[in-house]
């Protein structure tokens, strides 16, 4: 009942915006920023990148509110559209090349009590310390859940590279963690 009431109320704020109450443009805002804004965080190499795709994707909303069809979510339209941006940015400021296939390498076993002390904050830590072209597919494919053949056309690259990024992008990770986990094991036998 709760969602529904929700996306009345924003369906009814959509309904201002496109009548310009500038009242409304800032409620929206305010109800959706910091969500969107975190989005960004994910997608960008620091708060200021963040700031300008957030500055960057809600200007693209307003602009286009009026193709809003007022079927689902509208959170849900809006995310595509940051989402959508972080991506322009992203291809803007950097290029992406195949690497190698890391298929092949040993998996090292990682303790539960490893993966127990990780919080959220944590892993999306792990994450901004990969590089851009890891960083991005990993959150579009794994955060996001779009196909690697949706991720290759969005960001210009072939499915392989996509896949390839992503393969590279959990491999990297997990030596995060196995380092992590290194460090307990050190830590607990002094």
């Amino acid at each position: 009942m709760r969602k529904s009431i929700d996306k009345l109320h924003d369906y009814e704020l959509v309904k201002q915006c496109i009548k310009k109450d500038k009242k409304a443009y800032k409620n929206l805002y305010d109800k959706f920023s910091g969500k969107m804004f975190s989005i960004c965080l994910r997608y960008s190499s620091d708060y200021h990148s963040a700031e300008d795709i957030l500055q960057e994707g809600f200007t693209k909303v307003y602009k286009n509110l009026v193709k809003f069809r007022f079927e689902g979510s509208f959170e849900g339209w809006l995310r595509r559209i940051i989402v959508n941006t972080a991506i322009e940015h992203y291809r803007k400021n950097v290029h992406m090349y195949p690497i190698m296939d890391v298929g092949n390498t040993e998996q090292e076993k990682i303790h539960d009590y490893v993966l127990e002390q990780l919080e959220a904050k944590d892993i999306l830590e792990m994450i901004k310390n990969l590089s851009p072209g890891y960083q991005t597919v990993f959150n579009l494919y794994v955060i996001e859940g779009y196909p690697h053949k949706e991720i290759s056309k969005m960001l210009d690259i072939s499915e392989g590279t996509s896949k390839s990024q992503l393969a590279r992008a959990r491999y990297l990770l997990q030596k995060m963690i196995l380092n992590l986990d290194q460090g307990y094991r050190e830590a607990y036998a002094k």
